[in-house]
């Protein structure tokens, strides 16, 4: 087992005692898996990552946001080589991360969620295309559902003027195969061609631990949604230019953790609006604000309209979400 020097004292006390560990001599990279509530997917999510997993020498953490289904238990039973850690707390995506990054001492680091299962070769890919492209800082690749049709979710481009007008006024939607209208998608294309993008999305985020510790880990405040961005913004601004593969495929479910949709869709506005707040210039920051005042207006004004047709479901879930723009206007506190 590689000895592990002592994490920094703040994030040491934030993690219990693994309930099993095992790791292979040399081990080069570390997969950090963060789980809550989701036993059978993260069951499948590891025994793919075993299964389809021939080439890296690696080791596996998993942190339990303090699962009531049986995770923990699950994972230490099926899965002994795992470091399990049991969290009596819910820390939440970035806060777990952030704890087993501090005691790994491998060159590189793969966080992984455990709504995925992981395609043969795919981690192989990954670190091989991390290695050939240094320059990268941060590298992901393709993502599926699971009937193999394509999830775009694996990487965005970042929030311009521009991205968040059109997505304000509703362009987006209606143009998500273009490049103009629907810019932080990347309009049409398929994620099947190695290219540079400005955010890795956490499902499949490989990076060198060198750098995130540079990179201080992932900004606490964003405590779900928006880190992944907030964390290769701070990379593009050390001269980093993260990048896809898409020769590294998992399937990925996509928010099996995330609950109610009009919570959802808060943290997300809230994340959106704190990555405007500490990425764009000081002068545009109010324009920024003004054009996500102004989605959630034409939102829920459109869904007063379709409510006249019988279907109250969007307007409910809408006036829900406006009565509470004043927390997602004011995002993450620092």
């Amino acid at each position: 087992m590689v000895t592990a020097a002592p994490p920094s004292p703040d994030l040491a006390a934030e993690a219990p005692a693994p309930l099993a560990a095992a790791e292979p001599a040399e081990a080069e990279l570390t997969i950090i898996v963060v789980s809550y509530n989701t036993r059978e997917l993260t069951l499948a999510c590891l025994e793919t990552l075993y299964a389809n997993t021939k080439d890296t020498r690696f080791h596996t953490v998993v942190y339990d946001n303090a699962s009531s289904d049986g995770s923990a238990e699950a994972v230490a039973e099926h899965f002994p080589q795992v470091e399990l850690i049991a969290s009596d707390d819910n820390l939440g995506f970035a806060k777990a991360n952030n704890v087993v990054a501090a005691t790994a001492r491998t060159e590189w680091l793969l966080l992984l969620n455990p709504d995925t299962e992981v395609h043969p070769g795919a981690i192989d890919a990954l670190l091989a295309f991390a290695k050939a492209n240094p320059g990268a800082g941060i590298t992901g690749g393709r993502t599926v559902f699971p009937d193999g049709s394509l999830n775009i979710a694996s990487c965005w481009m970042r929030i311009t003027p521009w991205s968040a007008f059109c997505m304000a006024v509703g362009l987006t939607a209606a143009f998500r195969g273009s490049a103009l209208f629907n810019p932080e998608g990347m309009g049409s294309w398929q994620r099947d061609s190695v290219r540079e993008v400005d955010i890795v999305v956490g499902c499949l985020l490989m990076i060198r631990r060198e750098l995130w510790e540079e990179l201080g880990g992932f900004d606490l405040k964003y405590f779900m949604y928006g880190e992944e961005a907030d964390l290769c913004l701070r990379a593009a601004k050390k001269g980093y230019q993260p990048m896809i593969t898409p020769d590294a495929q998992i399937m990925h479910l996509v928010g099996a953790s995330s609950g109610r949709v009009a919570d959802k869709v808060v943290m997300v506005a809230k994340s959106r609006v704190s990555l405007i707040r500490d990425h764009w210039s000081p002068g545009m920051v109010p324009l920024g604000i003004g054009l996500m005042w102004l989605w959630g207006a034409v939102r829920v004004s459109a869904a007063q309209i379709i409510a006249l047709t019988g279907k109250t479901g969007p307007r409910e879930k809408w006036r829900s979400i406006w009565a509470r723009r004043k927390e997602w206007l004011a995002g993450y506190a620092a």
